[in-house]
């Protein structure tokens, strides 16, 4: 196709394969621009696919699904890494995607990841590929203990074990169906971290703030950013080790690099998410441009401006359990009160019934100062009935 990057402006039609919450909110930024949208994705309720101009409930494989948005779209986009590459590669041949097939590829198998980590000389941790059991009988000793992980397919702590020996090693890779696997060393932990990269198709860049965050089970539990939340030269390797990973992949799009900050303040690239990230909705209320809007300008060909932090913020990531806190049967939470707290913006995504575990929304708590925010965020939490932190 012609690669001419000439600026799509509102009132063109932009697409995304995937109807979850990033996609709705996607989707309403480019409304909130100008923009029509479609959407493709093969649930009838799905969150974006509620709120867009035009829904394509196909597969995201399905020729005639694909063809469709082609024809309604003057670019298109992703927002779940899980989208199979050789669609955004067919799509890519008559329409501007982004981010590319390759990139994508790349995300989805942590054993091509590691080694897109260390050929941009970014850190990473001690790893081991486990494709066969000779691959397994080979693996040193030094790492151990160690958390198994599948290549494909695994996200918010799914499809990992941690194991402490050989044996439990064994016994992991045989429950996970002796799927292709990437062992980690278990590293001492202090913390972990993420940047948001916008990169455009002429290899400029801007980023969001550091995010520095805290997991529960498996699943992101609160973003905190404000200048003091990282020290700055370990924010500053972060940045630099962010942009390296989205140069390298001579990426188009919102990435989003995770770090592991060890005890020892060094840091330790985890993992990418080709799309915008859990960790960087608080931007929406805490910034001047939200990782939402970076990626439509992204795809667009629209300058990117460096985003402004002009707020200190958390976000409380709300899953399903806040539903249950009273018993078996759902309760809707008291929002009402959350809301009375100054600063508090609520995210709720549509989706029909809460389930423990799953993203129902999330709460931007922004304020003057990190201490007024943190103040009124632990009260939030409180009334919710999430723990403290």
């Amino acid at each position: 196709m012609n690669k001419s990057q000439d600026v799509i402006l509102p009132g063109a039609t932009l697409g995304v394969l995937g109807g979850g919450q990033l996609g709705r909110m996607f989707v309403q930024k480019a409304q909130s621009m100008g923009y029509f949208t479609a959407v493709l994705d093969p649930d009838a309720t799905s969150p974006a696919g509620l709120v867009s101009h035009h829904h394509i409930r196909t597969g995201y494989e399905d020729a005639q699904g694909l063809a469709e948005i082609a024809r309604l779209c003057a670019a298109i986009t992703t927002e779940f890494e899980n989208v199979p590459a050789a669609a955004l590669e067919l799509l890519a041949q008559t329409r501007r995607v982004s981010p590319a097939g390759s990139s994508v590829a790349i995300a989805q198998d942590r054993a091509a990841e590691k080694a897109h980590f260390v050929a941009c000389g970014v850190p990473v941790a001690p790893h081991a590929v486990i494709e066969t059991p000779e691959q397994l009988a080979a693996v040193p000793a030094h790492l151990l203990p160690g958390i198994l992980k599948t290549a494909r397919m695994g996200y918010d702590g799914k499809g990992q074990a941690r194991v402490q020996t050989a044996a439990e090693l064994a016994a992991a890779w045989q429950d996970l169906g002796r799927v292709p696997c990437v062992l980690e060393k278990m590293l001492p932990l202090a913390h972990e971290c993420s940047v948001i990269v916008a990169r455009a198709q002429d290899g400029s860049s801007v980023h969001l703030p550091v995010q520095r965050n805290l997991h529960r089970g498996g699943i992101l539990a609160v973003t905190e950013v404000h200048e003091e939340n990282l020290p700055p030269a370990q924010a500053q390797q972060a940045l630099e080790a962010a942009k390296s990973v989205a140069d390298g992949l001579q990426y188009v799009g919102v990435l989003c690099v995770e770090f592991f900050v060890l005890q020892d303040g060094s840091l330790v690239v985890n993992e990418i998410a080709p799309r915008p990230h859990n960790s960087g909705h608080y931007s929406q209320d805490a910034c001047d441009v939200s990782q939402f809007e970076l990626q439509l300008r992204c795809m667009t060909g629209l300058p990117l401006v460096q985003p402004r932090l002009h707020s200190p913020t958390i976000m409380l990531n709300l899953l399903g359990d806040l539903w249950f806190a009273q018993g078996d049967a759902p309760l809707t939470p008291a929002w009402e009160r959350v809301l009375a707290l100054p600063g508090c913006h609520l995210h709720l995504y549509g989706k029909r019934d809460a389930k423990r575990g799953r993203k129902m929304g999330h709460l931007n708590v922004t304020g003057a100062t990190p201490a007024a925010v943190r103040a009124t965020a632990l009260k939030a939490a409180a009334i919710l009935g999430i723990a403290p932190f």
